[in-house]
């Protein structure tokens, strides 16, 4: 059956998935458990609950069905060499297409279990937050973690803070002032949460470092790809007495051959608070040693009368995850930024009970360096213990190489690996 899964996933990897885009698996799912003796049941955000009519579940299974595209309308094209399947210039979609296989290999096998296939994961974890399905099993077993051998036990919690400037004046160049267009570009990048720790450059950190140093005043600025990235791209332009100083090496600064008579500029808080303000790890918890707290600088806008900033802040805990943000907002407001924030999900605090603790017990016999882990960035089971406080819940999965890049990659011998333990354990747990 395990060499099934890889065949189920070739099926729905021709099935439309990304982000936004419900109704082709909706109908392949009503057409599964008409098939397989499962009742169907979606709701209006187009999570999708599969289960037995007289179900007596002790084990729900969960996946996100959406998949990143890097390209609108994108279906991926499977390339299979030896162990590895990749995609032809695109993302693979085995974050989560191979949850979902599972499920549907489970479903074809007649288990008694809740199969919940949750709806735009990756884009705001919008179908978690917004579930209305009716789930009574006990214990729940994600099957979106990226790496065979742990066992996912709690997540960070994300808070997205949004600010404004609206601090704008028009000056006479008295001062005789040069102007300079600076760009940073292809630098690393990489996940805010994850990858917080690596050292990598933040562009607008490295931006507000150059125009402080030679005290220029901000015209226009723009910089950073998405709120949960680390910026990789940055451009400004800047009037300043003295030539800037490059604060890394990828950093281009041009002088710009004309004078202005007038200057448009924003206020000189905006790089101030930029300048001072402590991005990247805030705390990190030694007892599950991953990062505790952290904040990261993540876009930059200029409008037509402000400038706006993006900022994405993480907690392992939720109590931290609060003072978090009121700082923040409190820093902000101090530097002339009006602020809004929105809780995207609550911290999933590390919970090792009799479930996963079963689990544990199970992988070892498969592998026995397998442990449990705690990860810095969100993930939908966070939602699930904050709407049903009583389930007990881990999260598995097999090794994806690169998720969400044209590089993705995933081991076949992996996921059947993953899914001999995902039936161990349905037998351990009646």
């Amino acid at each position: 059956m395990s060499n099934n899964i890889i065949e189920i996933f070739k099926k729905i990897t021709t099935i439309p998935r990304c982000s936004g885009t419900h109704e082709p698996f909706i109908n392949h799912m009503k057409n599964l458990s008409k098939e397989f003796g499962y009742l169907c049941l979606v709701d209006k955000t187009n999570n999708i609950l599969c289960k037995k009519e007289n179900s007596t579940a002790k084990l729900a299974f969960q996946s996100h069905y959406d998949i990143v595209c890097l390209s609108d309308n994108c279906v991926p094209q499977i390339i299979q060499n030896d162990d590895i399947l990749t995609a032809l210039d695109s993302t693979l979609g085995s974050d989560n297409g191979i949850g979902c296989s599972y499920m549907i290999a489970l479903m074809s096998e007649g288990y008694d279990g809740e199969f919940l296939f949750t709806s735009d994961e990756e884009i705001g974890l919008i179908g978690a937050n917004n579930l209305d399905l009716p789930l009574n099993a006990s214990y729940m077993l994600n099957l979106d973690s990226e790496e065979e051998g742990e066992i996912c036990i709690g997540c960070a919690g994300g808070v997205d803070i949004f600010a404004t400037n609206s601090n704008k004046k028009i000056i006479p160049n008295t001062q005789n002032l040069d102007l300079y267009e600076i760009t940073i570009g292809k630098l690393q990048g990489g996940h805010s949460g994850v990858d917080i720790n690596k050292n990598i450059p933040n562009a607008i950190k490295l931006m507000a470092i150059t125009i402080k140093e030679c005290e220029g005043k901000l015209l226009d600025i723009n910089g950073g790809e998405r709120i949960n990235s680390i910026p990789v791209n940055i451009k400004a332009i800047i009037a300043s007495s003295t030539h800037p100083i490059s604060s890394h090496d990828n950093m281009k600064i041009e002088k710009i051959n004309t004078k202005s008579e007038h200057l448009n500029i924003h206020d000189d808080e905006i790089i101030d608070f930029i300048y001072n303000f402590q991005n990247g790890v805030r705390a990190i918890n030694k007892e599950l040693n991953v990062v505790q707290t952290s904040i990261n600088l993540a876009i930059i806008k200029t409008g037509i009368d402000e400038i706006k900033l993006e900022i994405s802040g993480r907690s392992m805990d939720n109590e931290d995850l609060k003072n978090l943000k009121n700082e923040t907002t409190q820093m902000l407001k101090d530097y002339n930024f009006e602020v809004t924030t929105n809780g995207k999900y609550p911290a999933w605090k590390p919970d090792i009970n009799e479930f996963t603790s079963k689990v544990l017990e199970i992988y070892k016999e498969f592998n026995p360096n397998a442990s449990l882990e705690a990860i810095h960035a969100g993930l939908e089971c966070a939602i699930f213990k904050d709407k049903y406080p009583f389930i007990k819940v881990a999260s598995i999965g097999p090794t994806i190489n690169f998720p969400h890049s044209k590089k993705e990659q995933v081991s076949i011998k992996s996921v059947e690996n993953v899914y001999e333990i995902v039936k161990r354990i349905i037998r351990e747990i009646k």
